[in-house]
């Protein structure tokens, strides 16, 4: 899971899979919370799938930052290239 592609497909199953959110709703331009519905509980959830998957610790800051799909998948893409 290198390109950001790769990520987006990775999320997009996550977001579709473990919080059961419409495909159709799930682009790269959707806010987290208003447009999937995902709550404080769903963003931790999301990060530790996310540290499991890249093998990397997820800083908590940087991911308060993030409020759309695209903003996870940029945080994600820092990770995996360092």
């Amino acid at each position: 899971m290198q390109s950001k592609e790769e990520i987006f497909s990775t999320l997009f199953e996550i977001i579709r899979d473990d919080f059961e959110v419409d495909e159709a709703d799930i682009v790269l331009e959707a806010n987290l919370y208003e447009d999937l519905d995902l709550d404080s509980i769903d963003a931790v959830d999301l990060v530790v799938k996310l540290r499991a998957i890249t093998g990397k610790k997820i800083d908590p800051e940087a991911f308060k930052k993030v409020r759309t799909v695209e903003d996870v998948v940029i945080e994600v893409e820092k990770l995996v290239i360092c």
